[in-house]
């Protein structure tokens, strides 16, 4: 195996044409998710998009953003895309940042507050799939959408 080819944990390792693409750069601070929301959320009703999918973009997004900036290495960034394949017009979600920083220490008793570590759940619920790439230097995690 090449050792510099991505290797797929999870998920289709094929990616659909793309038709339309916004990338943002992810700044590492936690006020990055909401503006990052706010922008993706102005792209995709550009693309004139059913608001109904929309919403669903921007908490996955918002998902993974939280992800990347809390628990990883910069640098990061955001890749939507709106896609071709052979069906209905799908948006691949993708945020690459540089790895994990480290252990998330957690609280007494090892469990997650409330609003902290259903991340991965929502991604899971909203996406028609979902996977992780690693390669060296950095990880991708997507999202693919229906948008139709």
């Amino acid at each position: 195996m090449n050792a510099t080819a991505p290797i797929e944990y999870s998920g289709s390792h094929a990616t659909p044409r793309r038709d339309a693409e916004f990338l943002f750069p992810l700044p590492h601070i936690p006020e990055a998710v909401g503006l990052v929301r706010r922008r993706a959320q102005t792209v995709l009703t550009g693309w004139n998009l059913p608001a109904a999918a929309i919403e669903d973009a921007v908490l996955v997004i918002s998902e993974l953003v939280t992800n990347a900036v809390t628990h990883a290495l910069p640098p990061a960034v955001l890749q939507v895309s709106r896609t071709v394949a052979e069906g209905p017009r799908a948006l691949r979600i993708e945020v690459t940042d540089a790895g994990p920083a480290g252990s998330v220490p957690r609280p007494a008793g090892g469990r997650y507050p409330a609003e902290h570590g259903r991340g991965n759940a929502i991604v899971t619920a909203l996406a028609a799939r979902h996977g992780t790439r690693v390669y060296p230097g950095g990880i991708t995690r997507w999202a693919d959408l229906p948008a139709v």
